[in-house]
């Protein structure tokens, strides 16, 4: 079977170091971590200097790795130099990817050729997934802005709620070239998409569900990623107190049953 990552923002509140823990403690072989803010004063776990070291040693102490930080969000007040801290201390702890998404503004093919790059000279290389209420909102528009840029280091990322909320497919994703299909965030939810602007943002932020429990062609989305791509999840719910360990096992086991029946 696959490894698979537990996404920060399956579990916000919890600190880099305690995600790590949690993610030790429930199966998963690497996380995600918020390093940069999606929006204005919003939670990030960005580390200083002594507690990126701290990480460090709890990351290799635990086995746990780092693949990518999450979310930078790519509007007309981003600056790319912005992101070098984050970006560095992914690079530092052995990161390997930068998961963003996008408005439409003019100039957004510069100012994401300018993030892949300073990416890239850090090695890491930048995902974009598509949201159905930001300008770039379908799968095709993600892989023309990777074109447009001429980054080599980009990637669609297939975030199974976005995909088919923003009408893709399993044929679509097997009909992509390959190479630009480096990761993907697994959840599940209803068949109906929900009516509106903000009902869409209030299900992808906290009513995401585990494999199984939903009605998404996820064992069809498996199937049509490349064996190459690195699968994570991604389940904020809202609803719900069980003990995250509690929560991050049962995801676990959902997500290792979907990959089985998969056949991946």
């Amino acid at each position: 079977m696959r490894p698979l990552g537990l996404g920060h923002f399956t579990f916000l509140a919890l600190s880099p170091a305690d995600l790590v823990r949690v993610a030790r403690a429930s199966g998963f072989d690497f996380v995600g971590l918020r390093f940069h803010p999606a929006g204005p004063a919003q939670l990030h776990w960005l580390p200083d200097r002594a507690g990126l070291a701290e990480l460090s040693r709890l990351m290799q102490g635990e086995g746990i790795g780092l693949y990518d930080i999450e979310t930078v969000v790519i509007d007309a007040g981003l600056k790319p130099d912005s992101l070098i801290p984050a970006m560095d201390a992914a690079a530092a702890l052995g990161g390997k990817r930068v998961n963003t998404c996008a408005d439409r503004f003019a100039g957004l093919a510069d100012s994401f050729a300018r993030i892949c790059a300073l990416a890239s000279a850090r090695g890491l290389g930048v995902d974009i997934e598509c949201m159905a209420w930001r300008g770039i909102d379908t799968p095709q528009a993600c892989l023309d802005l990777i074109a447009q840029s001429g980054a080599a280091n980009a990637g669609y990322l297939v975030d199974a709620l976005h995909h088919v909320r923003c009408g893709g497919t399993s044929d679509a994703i097997a009909a992509m070239d390959p190479r630009r299909i480096v990761s993907a965030q697994l959840c599940d939810a209803p068949s109906a998409t929900p009516e509106g602007t903000e009902a869409r943002i209030a299900e992808a932020r906290g009513k995401r569900m585990l494999p199984g429990q939903g009605a998404l062609p996820l064992g069809d989305l498996v199937r049509a990623l490349p064996d190459h791509a690195v699968l994570s999840v991604e389940i904020p719910c809202a609803a719900g107190d069980r003990p995250p360990v509690d929560r991050a096992r049962a995801i676990r086991r959902a997500t290792s049953t979907l990959l089985q029946q998969a056949g991946s």
